[in-house]
């Protein structure tokens, strides 16, 4: 027995206990270093050193027994001697992988070798108390055995195989509280575990099962009972060639689409397939998929952002939030590079400048594949904006601001004038050349909007205004704050004019000769209505309330959805009243005999029924009750 050193023993202890996240990995990365083994081979063959005739199929076999609880995993790879069992298995975190690749004097470019740190072996004492491994070195007539229960050390010695390449048995601990651990003894499982991680290795991973089965009698056996045969056979559990390594041309949009469908569970066809291939000093293909519906968890919290991460194949990362940004949550696909700069574990990258740069170019092509739908198939797009335009409005006020410019074209509004929603641009083009900003109004129904006084007003003075029934919609265009140079504004702001001179001019004579009534309805209301005043905007309607302050009432309206009120501005409210309607002269009927409590109630009913007229609720009913009841 020889002992482990003692730094090779603290590293031991942190790749079972730290280093993976899961036990279940150890069967990714044993498949990775037969893979390796394999590449070896290949290199041979590719320098002339060993005919491809003679090196045959190159594989990676799985076997498994119940009653022994073993797996094992055999390649037909380059073998290792003695020498070579004590050197790269003796001595954690030595790569063999690494160190061929440095001795042949190839680049990244050049050749495909997984294996970088040599502790991914290790990962097999995380189910295992004891791994036996046999192996035969290309060129060598000797086998031998190396043998580890993976606490003191190991042992080497001469062993028999057939052929070179090497075997890894893994001997399964005793299943215990913290896992069961036999759940990998089975066909399914050892799928599963390929399908996820390995699917895509370059070379085929068989699996071989055996059972029973009814042999068929003679002709003419005059036999009555069933006869059965042991059998045994051999299963391809990986797809080997992933589907975003071929080119284009070679793949129809029903593999796509099959794919697309298999790997993300969505019944729904993608509304895009992107592909991306860079070649050059660093290789990286990306497969990227825009839905046409959103997941049924897509806006929830539990809702993960992200793209699949492969090397070589190999799954990284099964959700990677740094290769897309928030604001194309939505997409899903796939990034595989052999040139990445992996953590021990191979389960997290390492800062790496070159995956940042990925992550710019998947960004700056689905903003151009998005604006060639917006523009080119526009049917197309107002589907996709109905699905997923909200998360540009959220990224937009999420970052205050700091996408307004990548994404702001992306937008889209119903607006009081148009039956289909429009773009800014569109707005913006379409605005007379008198009109002083992008007016629009917010609320939690469009049919309410158009018919508010204030948009009503609006477009009868030839403005249209964008309906912005979304809660997010508000904070959405006041963190844009402009669009091409032109202020955007809520069509109800106090600093917005609607009106012409003679209308202003009409409003300012009203309030002048109905001061007191004004100051008399103001005292009378609850403290948010900081004042009552004449309007000119209203023609049917007797009154209507407008915000004043920061906060509109398409703000005030979420705010009471939200149940939101730490940290709210302070809520105020102007009452204003239509001089031309006949409740008006009523009320200066009533005022003019002193009546002050008739004008205290009209006050308050003319208040309630303004807020009901937006949507807002009156926050004290009894007192609103009481005045319509003693009015009736």
């Amino acid at each position: 027995m020889q002992e482990f050193r003692t730094e090779s023993k603290k590293i031991l202890d942190l790749v079972v206990n730290s280093i993976y996240s899961t036990k279940e990995v150890f069967l990714r990365e044993l498949i990775s270093n037969a893979s390796d083994a394999l590449d070896k081979v290949a290199l041979e063959i590719s320098a002339g050193r060993l005919e491809a005739d003679q090196a045959g199929e190159l594989a990676i076999e799985l076997d498994f027994d119940v009653a022994e609880r073993t797996i094992t995993v055999s390649d037909n790879g380059i073998g290792m001697d003695a020498e070579a069992l004590e050197r790269d298995l003796g001595t954690i975190a030595h790569s063999s992988s690494l160190e061929a690749k440095l001795s042949e004097g190839l680049q990244d470019s050049e050749v495909d070798i997984i294996g970088q740190f040599g502790v991914g072996f290790y990962s097999g004492f995380m189910v295992a108390d004891e791994i036996v491994v046999v192996s035969r070195a290309l060129g060598c007539d000797a086998a031998f055995e190396w043998r580890s229960d993976g606490v003191e050390g190991f042992s080497v010695s001469p062993s028999q195989r057939d052929g070179r390449g090497t075997d890894v048995v893994l001997h399964l601990r005793p299943d215990d509280a913290s896992c069961d651990y036999g759940k990998f003894l089975s066909r399914p499982a050892l799928e599963e575990l390929v399908r996820r991680y390995s699917n895509y290795v370059r070379y085929p991973i068989y699996l071989r099962t055996t059972g029973l089965r009814e042999v068929e009698p003679p002709e003419g056996s005059r036999l009555q009972e069933p006869r059965f045969e042991e059998y045994s056979q051999r299963h391809v559990l990986n797809s080997m060639v992933p589907i975003w390594a071929k080119p284009r041309a070679e793949v129809s949009q029903a593999e796509y689409d099959a794919f697309y469908a298999e790997e993300f569970q969505d019944s729904h066809r993608p509304l895009r397939t992107i592909s991306l291939r860079a070649r050059g000093s660093r290789k990286c293909d990306v497969l990227l998929f825009i839905p046409s519906e959103p997941s049924g968890d897509f806006y929830s919290r539990d809702y993960r952002r992200g793209l699949r991460l492969y090397s070589s194949g190999v799954l990284i990362d099964e959700c990677n939030p740094d290769l897309i940004g928030e604001h194309f949550g939505f997409v899903r696909g796939i990034v595989d590079s052999p040139d990445l700069s992996l953590n021990l574990s191979r389960e997290g990258i390492q800062s790496d400048p070159f995956l940042s740069d990925v992550a710019k170019q998947i960004d700056r092509r689905l903003c151009s594949e998005l604006a060639a739908m917006r523009d080119e198939e526009r049917d197309v797009y107002v589907e996709f904006y109905g699905n997923f335009g909200r998360i540009f409005k959220f990224a937009i006020y999420a970052t205050l601001g700091a996408l307004n410019e990548k994404l702001e074209d992306y937008l889209m509004f119903f607006t009081a004038l148009r039956d289909e929603p429009v773009t800014l641009r569109e707005y913006r083009d379409a605005m007379p050349a008198h009109q002083p900003c992008l007016f629009f109004a917010s609320g939690d129904e469009a049919g309410r909007l158009e018919a508010s006084p204030a948009v009503r007003y609006a477009t009868e003075k030839g403005f249209d205004v964008l309906l912005c029934s979304e809660s997010v919609d508000e904070f959405t265009l006041l963190t844009l704050r402009s669009y091409d140079g032109v202020p955007i504004k809520n069509v109800t702001a106090e600093d917005v004019r609607l009106d012409d001179a003679d209308e202003r001019a009409f409003v300012e004579a009203a309030n002048a000769e109905n001061g007191a009534l004004f100051s008399a309805l103001a005292a009378a209301l609850p403290e948010d209505v900081s004042m009552v005043s004449a309007t000119s905007l209203l023609e049917a309607e007797p009154a209507c309330i407008r915000s004043a302050g920061p906060v509109s009432l398409g703000m005030e309206k979420y705010f009471e959805s939200a149940g939101d009120e730490g940290g709210v501005p302070p809520i105020r409210h102007v009452l204003e009243l239509n001089p031309r309607h006949r409740i008006f002269e009523k009320l200066r009927g009533l005022w003019a005999v002193g009546d002050k409590d008739a004008v205290t109630r009209y006050a308050w009913v003319l208040y309630g029924q303004s807020l009901l007229a937006e949507g807002l609720k009156i926050k004290d009913v009894g007192t609103y009750a009481q005045a319509v009841y003693s009015l009736m």
